[in-house]
């Protein structure tokens, strides 16, 4: 579909970008799911990991506005649009961003407030309809109806063009750029902003933020296609004396300037025959790097938006689907959402600003961040692999290392965004997504100082009480939060370490390691079946109820039943700590049907996405549908994915049950989908699990194609009888990478009734380490 809203030359451009429009996986794509409920995703335009995410912010404020829901700026739900600004995350569970607001406004008065969502034109703000919206892959358009200003946004690597038209072009233009406007707005958050206008007619700024990030500098650089008639920077600073402009000071290249807490510019432009375009580039450097990022990317609106749309074509059509529109909507999206992040951080020239908020240059590759680990360590990352790897190699790798290289902790990055670290979540999950890569054979990164780094981060004693960790064998309670979870994800890390160790010949490094990972064990109490949280003096902290659920507690964002299932180094292990294949799986079965309606985790930002104690809205429960494989049962993985999917993602702007977490969510999907899924990645395989696709096409990186084909599909069988790759009968209940990479045919035959004896024998499960082959 062609939106609506795009001129004729903008249409050019379209078809000019691809001449096969119809059989591309970017025409099924809808970014407007997860707008709505918990998605936390934004509808606004962006290229793959770009730098620039520019899109419409319905809300910008604590203040006015609850954070947690406008975590992306949009709401679905929302009635105005408040302005677009430049820089978003898609899908987080916590909000900050949004530099750089601007909006349009015609007419003779200019208001410099967002005024009152409930009071029509008491601001610059603007009502507007859903009816009205575009959203495509790199593209946005809105008709602003108090304006009658017709909105459209595109965005390259580093830079976002919009293209504003009124409908009455009597009336004079004007552009408002707010610096006082950012998500998760609470006062005080703005230390320091700045707007200058030089000669040339470019605009450039910078401000200092104090959000999720501490001490976070940004700048802008902006050209526009009319001239100015007019133009007003304005402090609206209240009780401070304005000491004048704290920067270089106005010289030669400066025609007007200001600087101050609280700015708001206004831009004059007369009245115009023709639509506004405002092209807009930011740097973390300076204002030079912002100027020359919008230079390293010429051309007009029509020119970035078929060169965005030609990117998302190729990105996009590594994996082509057949299924019914609504499930090949939600997948196509889903991978979407999935290239998004890590997002380039770097300027065209190599600069960017690091952890220790100083400038470095990266030589030979793009730096990036936005780095939601916790979260995509899982399956964002592992899918990377298979459909970015250069960008796994060159770019995120190397970023993860030169970040380690410049904090002043030493350690690899936890939660990071454009260079800043928010210590958030908890783990040292840079560890699995650099090993998963390295074990897949990618390369193009210094092996040697990745490892030391994992190992600088997984030592660090003051680390989310690393230090009694590395003596008692897990975290105490006592002295650290949240220390169940701790222990287990520490555990797994070490594994990883251990494995990429091994395999790169440091038997010392592998042997220490291969010692934690078993250290989940420590937390593990036999009595009750769950991971506990123990004190320092070895006892179980008491009362215990694995159902509770608080911030601080025992677990991070989950209870009990969530977390003893995290031991995807050795599965096989846990299920004889629990009493075998039948406990297991009967334990499992507990963990799905729990009836969890007289328990209240309204208090519970993360925790959506109920199926029992089953919590799909969150990460810790990801990989548990698939662990029946592990005990013998995949036809009970077979039945309980159907009944996540069919629960949990619709292809409408509420259609994902909790955050999407940088992509976590949507990576999920297009694995699931597939029929398979890293439930440990660094082992080197997929858990089989089931299809929810008639047909799909894989182009690996290799240059290879896997055809991945579900015979008899429907509502009506949602088992698999039998699997058979490039005409081989698959006895096992899990894919090889290898075997993946290889590419050719993987067939499904699917039927009514479980096939319970296929992939259920001992010698058929995933890996574990406990268990030689």
């Amino acid at each position: 579909m062609i939106p609506r809203f795009i001129t004729q030359l903008t249409l050019t451009a379209f078809l000019a970008a691809s001449p096969s429009l119809a059989q591309s996986t970017y025409d099924h794509v809808d970014p407007m799911i997860g707008t709505g409920g918990q998605g936390h995703t934004f509808p606004g335009a962006v290229a793959p990991f770009g730098m620039v995410q520019f899109s419409p912010d319905t809300d910008t404020g604590c203040v006015i506005r609850d954070c947690y829901a406008h975590a992306a700026g949009y709401r679905y739900e929302d009635p105005t649009i408040q302005g677009f600004s430049l820089t978003h995350f898609s899908g987080a569970g916590h909000s900050d961003l949004g530099d750089f607001l601007m909006m349009p406004v015609t007419g003779a008065t200019v208001p410099l407030e967002p005024g009152d969502a409930a009071k029509p034109g008491s601001g610059y703000r603007s009502r507007f309809d859903h009816a009205s919206e575009v959203a495509r892959p790199g593209y946005y358009s809105v008709r602003l109806r108090d304006t009658g200003v017709t909105a459209q946004l595109t965005a390259g690597t580093r830079i976002g063009v919009a293209r504003y038209a009124a409908a009455d072009r009597t009336k004079p233009m004007h552009l408002v750029l707010d610096l006082r406007s950012s998500l998760y707005n609470y006062p005080g958050k703005i230390l320091w902003s700045s707007v200058r206008l030089r000669p040339d007619g470019t605009v450039t700024g910078c401000r200092d933020t104090r959000g999720w990030a501490p001490n976070r500098k940004l700048c802008f650089a902006m050209r526009f296609s009319a001239p100015l008639t007019g133009h007003a920077f304005v402090s609206t600073e209240k009780d401070v004396t304005y000491k004048g402009f704290q920067g270089p000071g106005r010289g030669s290249d400066t025609l007007a300037e200001r600087a101050g807490r609280a700015l708001v510019a206004r831009f004059d432009f007369g009245t115009l025959d023709r639509p506004l375009e405002v092209r807009t580039a930011i740097s973390s450097v300076d204002e030079a790097g912002a100027v020359a990022n919008l230079a390293s990317e010429p051309g007009d609106f029509d020119a970035v938006l078929a060169k965005t749309t030609a990117a998302w074509r190729r990105a996009l059509d590594v994996l082509k689907i057949e299924a019914p529109a609504p499930m090949r909507t939600s997948v196509a999206t889903a991978l979407y959402h999935s290239l998004l992040a890590p997002s380039v951080a770097g300027d065209a020239d190599g600069r960017y600003r690091g952890a220790d908020n100083q400038v470095h240059v990266a030589r030979g590759y793009t730096f990036r961040s936005t780095f939601s680990l916790w979260d995509t360590f899982r399956a964002e990352h592992p899918l990377l692999t298979l459909v970015q790897p250069a960008s796994t190699s060159s770019d995120i790798v190397r970023s993860l290392i030169a970040s380690r290289a410049d904090s002043p902790d030493g350690i690899l990055p936890v939660w990071q965004f454009q260079g800043r670290e928010t210590w958030t979540m908890i783990g040292y999950h840079a560890v699995p997504v650099i090993a998963d890569a390295y074990l897949k054979g990618i390369r193009g990164f210094d092996a040697d100082a990745a490892l030391d780094a994992m190992v600088a981060s997984a030592t660090y004693a003051p680390y989310g009480g690393l230090g009694d960790y590395m003596k008692l064998g897990y975290v105490p309670i006592d002295r650290e939060p949240e220390a169940a979870s701790k222990t287990v994800e520490y555990a797994y890390d070490d594994w990883m370490i251990a494995r990429m160790a091994r395999a790169m010949g440091r038997r010392d490094v592998a042997a220490t390691f291969e010692k934690r990972a078993g250290n989940w064990r420590n937390s593990f109490d036999p009595k009750t079946g769950f991971v506990r949280a123990r004190k320092a003096d070895g006892s179980f902290r008491t009362p215990f109820d694995p159902t509770a659920i608080n911030y601080g507690s025992d677990y991070t964002e989950g209870n009990a039943w969530q977390y003893s299932w995290f031991v995807p180094q050795d599965q096989a292990a846990l299920t004889t700590a629990l009493g075998g294949d039948a406990a297991t799986v009967a334990k499992l079965d507990a963990m799905f049907d729990f009836d969890t309606s007289k328990l209240d985790y309204s208090h519970a930002e993360d925790i959506a996405g109920l199926i029992g104690q089953y919590i799909h809205g969150n990460e810790p429960s990801h990989h548990v549908a698939y662990l029946y494989s592990h005990a013998g049962a995949p036809w009970r993985t077979q039945a309980r994915l159907k009944q996540i999917v069919d629960s949990q993602y619709r292809a409408t702007p509420d259609g994902l049950s909790g955050n999407d977490d940088l992509g976590q969510m949507s990576a999920w999907l297009v694995f699931t989908a597939l029929g398979f899924y890293p439930v440990t990645p660094g082992s080197l395989e997929y858990v089989i699990g089931r299809p929810f696709v008639d047909r799909a096409t894989l182009t690996l990186p290799n240059g290879k194609r896997l055809v991945i084909v579900a015979d008899g599909l429907d509502g009506g069988h949602p088992y698999v009888g039998s699997v058979t790759l490039n005409g081989a009968p698959v006895t096992n209940a899990y894919l090889r990478h290898d075997q993946i990479m290889g590419g050719g045919e993987l067939r499904f035959a699917m039927q009514a009734q479980p096939n319970r004896a296929w992939a259920s024998g001992a010698g058929d499960r995933p890996y574990s380490m406990s268990v030689r082959r």
